[in-house]
Formats: structure tokens, C-alpha cells, sequence
């Protein structure tokens, strides 16, 4: 009797233990823009303490191929 207690009670704390993570999936962007030189009117702004440089509406990012244009 006390074994098949022990043996359920170990059964039970196995079940309870195991992960309920779910899958994420991130989509990745369908492309992206580099530009291996800014234009001289650009501007560097900080959002979020992150440097960016901004010319013409958009955002970039340095990188080491070129700028990147990110979303902000």
C-alpha cells in the first residue's frame, strides 16, 4: 500500500514539473534596406539611450555592412 502512495506521489510531482512553454515564432522583416553611406544632412538622435541616425523620415542603424533602416 505505502509503495503504490510513494509511487503516485512521485507520478504526480513528475507531471506537475514539466514545462507549459508554448512555441513562439518571430517573422523576420521580407527585407532590408542598407545603405552604405549616409548623406551629409543627416542627423544623430538617442531613442532610448540607443544612437540613431535619421535623414529624410527614416531611421538607420550602423552596422558593419553599411546603415540599416530600422523601425524606431
Amino acid at each position: 500500500m505505502m509503495r503504490y502512495l510513494v509511487y503516485t506521489l512521485v507520478l504526480v510531482f513528475a507531471l506537475g514539473t514539466t514545462s507549459c512553454a508554448r512555441r513562439v515564432v518571430v517573422k523576420q522583416p521580407t527585407t532590408v534596406t542598407v545603405v552604405k553611406k549616409l548623406p551629409r544632412q543627416y542627423k544623430v538622435v538617442r531613442v532610448k539611450g540607443k544612437r540613431y541616425y535619421y535623414f529624410n523620415g527614416r531611421h538607420y542603424r550602423k552596422t558593419r555592412n553599411g546603415y540599416v533602416v530600422v523601425r524606431v
